[in-house]
């Protein structure tokens, strides 16, 4: 009988970098935490993206309702449907193989109560294969999260700046500054993680903060401008591939500058075809 070793086994396991080819599941996220293994989560769009991220073995693809900013147009992500995201969750359910697919609840999907948040997040298992779904909001959530564990669905909370109030906000500030404003973040921290959720994202929260709650909870924490000490990071993937115009988020480090490079190779093409070199021989058929 072939031995194989405690660190191959651990190995084998490894969110990123694991040699399994099934799907990644809430359990893979519990065990990576209790093994205190960082990892990393990307968003996804499309199949093309998702599968190309799917195979550089990126663990969790984030279906975000960031779409609504960096894919559908628009100027912040409230308007983005249900019927957009589960039709875009859909395609980054094809495109990959091992990834687990979490799917936005956009907002006024889950906002009138548990019943209407299952409603929904049913819609997203059902019809688009996500392996869970995420929902913005700390105790006011916890109700929501709740039914949704119990009926089956796992819920990754996400909770300090949540994008989908940016109206009651008025922008995008860094939360839990100031005492009072830290007591409460780490009361939805708790309150997530007691109504069930597996996971929690901490966006724009001061590092020592998002230190403190990721020391508290048993559930994994995954930071977008919360400092290193989260579980896992997430970052837009056009963010971080270089794609978005103009300026980016200062927690944001582009890995490469993917604009440019489809800039130049659409500038060659059409100069290619205004000077009448392409299509060239070996183009063409006879």
């Amino acid at each position: 009988m072939t031995h194989v070793s405690p660190a191959r086994k651990q190995s084998e396991k490894a969110l990123y970098g694991g040699t399994g080819s099934r799907r990644i599941t809430v359990r893979d996220i519990a065990a990576a935490k209790e093994r205190a293994e960082k990892w990393p989560m990307l968003t996804a769009y499309d199949a093309m993206t998702a599968s190309v991220l799917d195979q550089a073995g990126i663990p969790v693809l984030l279906v975000g309702d960031s779409m609504g900013n960096c894919h559908l147009g628009y100027e912040s992500t409230v308007p983005v449907t249900m019927d957009e995201m589960t039709l875009l969750s859909a395609a980054v359910v094809r495109g990959t193989r091992r990834a687990l697919v979490v799917g936005d609840l956009p907002f006024g999907s889950y906002q009138e109560g548990p019943v209407q948040a299952l409603r929904n997040a049913t819609r997203l298992v059902k019809e688009a294969g996500v392996g869970a779904v995420k929902l913005e909001g700390g105790e006011r959530s916890a109700h929501q999260i709740e039914l949704l564990v119990q009926s089956g669905i796992p819920v990754m909370a996400h909770i300090g700046l949540t994008p989908q109030s940016v109206n009651a906000y008025g922008g995008y500030p860094v939360q839990g500054r100031g005492e009072e404003a830290a007591q409460q973040l780490l009361r939805d921290a708790k309150a997530v993680q007691d109504a069930g959720a597996f996971a929690v994202v901490l966006e724009l929260v001061p590092a020592e903060l998002a230190a403190e709650v990721t020391r508290s909870l048993h559930i994994a924490t995954v930071g977008i401008g919360a400092g290193p000490d989260c579980d896992a990071q997430v970052l837009v993937w056009t963010d971080m591939a270089g794609m978005t115009d103009g300026r980016v988020p200062r927690f944001v480090k582009q890995y490469a500058q993917l604009r440019q490079g489809l800039g130049d190779a659409a500038r060659a093409f059409a100069e290619d075809v205004v000077g009448g070199a392409y299509p060239a021989e070996e183009h063409s058929f006879h």
